[in-house]
């Protein structure tokens, strides 16, 4: 177990939109890092950054054409391994994006394939097939049809298939050439940024690398094997997946891995836009952060139970405020006002918090954005949750960039009241200053660290658990709560409030305001 990964506060950025140096409208990694001194004040101790590989950008950076090279218009190399060692003198940790299941179709192992018959790095085949909308015609020397798995800019990788079928001769076993040819590669490619100082990667689609993998037993071999590889070569390197189930997922080898919005009802059931549904994946359904109070938190305390046992002490569940594929917590119904105890909830809970750029100002879900480098999957509009970072009010483009504003990579917020890190540094009660003592206060208590244990009180409104000799309660409503039964009597005697916002705890009555949190340290 990685105890810097128990302890940490990951933040994770899209490239695109963080902060842009050189005047181009585009974010980039000398402005990541220098904003490096705003994260360390935050209390961030890690940092994510979505892909920053060369790509034609067909899918945000998710179609890769070189898994060692910097895209120039993020900078260099070199400026990557300045952001890690300038993040290192900080006590920030740098964590990259891995691709693993599929390339850019310009990235030179297809290109060598598509000519190459008997090439397997990828999956061929010579008739087309279904999933038909699958299957892309190849336009070299090869002919035939290779399967993508997202874009048909994106060939999947071959990593074999979990079970064979004679009526489909391109499925071939885990261990035929390509597929061990391609869990050599990923080896060197983590192996080449490890060197250069990288703490480790979030991992793209996970599970989806050996296909048609019943109970994803193959798979879970195959990161297995990944993991005792780290656990030999680079011990202190971790593996953050995006599998969107932690039960599945550390069993499997992963150090931690996300509740998702993909799969099940978890995530959702926290903060997904309930019945005023707008953004990206928001299925109408009540939530438990919804200001009318409709939801119930029973989905995801399921989930989490059912985590914590296949887990064992193993790795983490890792929860995200959002990130570039799912909507914003302000979105919808929730204004910025509404979401501190949604941080209160994410830093408190025995989770990994990874807090989404932005998401600690209360940037907001923007609807109806022009489509952007394949920011539209289906129906799904994912440029919402994309805009570029807000800095200052007063500067050009809320001090994301220089550019003239037709060159911005997606438009910035324009609403009169839009959220800035140098409006919100000044008050007090602000939600960028409330996050950065939650912050603090998850650093200061080792009780509410990851992995330490939790028990849930009350599954209402307000959401009320223990950690250890720590009570926390959370109601996520405008309508106030109060509970009179949630400690044994005598056990609210002398409480200290440790961190509170609406609520108070008095002969062991438990009153909680609308959009409110507490943190008290019992005596027992």
């Amino acid at each position: 177990m990685l105890k810097w990964l128990r302890d940490a506060v990951v933040y994770q950025i899209y490239p695109a939109s963080f902060a842009d140096s050189d005047g181009d409208g585009i974010g980039d990694l000398p402005g990541i890092t220098a904003r490096l001194d705003y994260l360390r004040w935050l209390g961030i101790d890690v940092v994510w950054i979505s892909p920053c590989f060369v790509s034609e950008f067909g899918d945000g950076g998710y179609d890769v054409a070189d898994y060692l090279r910097v895209a120039p218009r993020y900078g260099s190399n070199a400026d990557l391994e300045e952001l890690v060692a300038q993040a290192r003198e900080r006590g920030i940790r740098v964590m990259l994006d891995l691709v693993p299941g599929h390339t850019s179709h310009l990235h030179p192992w297809f290109r060598e394939s598509a000519e190459t018959p008997g090439d397997d790095r990828y999956i061929w085949s010579d008739r087309l097939a279904a999933p038909i909308e699958k299957w892309v015609p190849n336009l070299g020397r090869r002919g035939g049809y290779y399967l993508a798995n997202f874009y048909p800019i994106q060939p999947a990788l071959n990593y074999g298939y979990g079970r064979p079928d004679p009526a489909e001769p391109w499925r071939q076993p885990v261990d035929a050439p390509g597929p061990r040819a391609n869990r050599a590669a990923l080896r060197e490619i983590m192996a080449y940024w490890f060197r250069l100082g990288v703490a480790g990667f979030r991992v793209d689609m996970a599970y989806s690398l050996v296909k048609d993998d019943p109970g994803w037993v193959e798979t879970g071999r195959l990161w297995r094997e990944m993991r005792n590889w780290l656990d030999a070569e680079w011990p202190d390197r971790a593996l953050l997946s995006e599998w969107g189930d932690p039960a599945r997922a550390i069993p499997a080898g992963l150090h931690a891995d996300f509740f998702l919005h993909f799969r099940g009802r978890a995530l959702r059931s926290l903060w997904d836009n309930g019945t005023g549904s707008q953004g990206s994946w928001a299925d109408g359904l009540p939530c438990y952060f919804d200001p009318d109070g409709l939801g119930s938190p029973g989905d995801f305390l399921a989930a989490w139970e059912e985590a914590q046992a296949a887990m064992n002490g193993e790795g983490f569940a890792a929860l995200p405020t959002a990130n570039h594929d799912f909507s914003r917590l302000v979105c919808g119904p929730r204004t910025r006002e509404m979401v501190p105890p949604a941080f209160a909830f994410a830093l408190t809970w025995p989770t990994v918090p990874v807090v989404y750029y932005g998401d600690e100002i209360g940037m907001r879900f923007i609807p109806g954005l022009p489509e952007k480098e394949g920011s539209r999957l289906g129906t799904e509009q994912r440029q919402g949750s994309r805009t570029p970072m807000q800095w200052a009010e007063g500067e050009p483009n809320a001090g994301f960039s220089t550019a003239p504003g037709d060159q911005i990579y997606l438009p910035v917020d324009g609403a009169i009241d839009r959220p800035t890190v140098a409006g919100e540094l000044p008050d007090p009660d602000s939600l960028l200053n409330q996050v950065r003592r939650l912050i603090g206060l998850r650093r200061s208590e080792p009780e509410l660290t990851a992995g330490a244990p939790v028990e849930v009180l009350n599954s209402g409104y307000p959401l009320v658990y223990r950690r250890g000799r720590l009570l926390v309660a959370i109601n996520p409503r405008r309508a106030p709560a109060e509970l009179d039964d949630v400690l044994k009597p005598g056990a609210a005697a002398g409480a200290e409030p440790l961190l509170t916002r609406g609520v108070t705890l008095d002969d062991e009555v438990l009153r909680t305001e609308g959009f409110s949190y507490g943190v008290f340290r019992l005596r027992e």
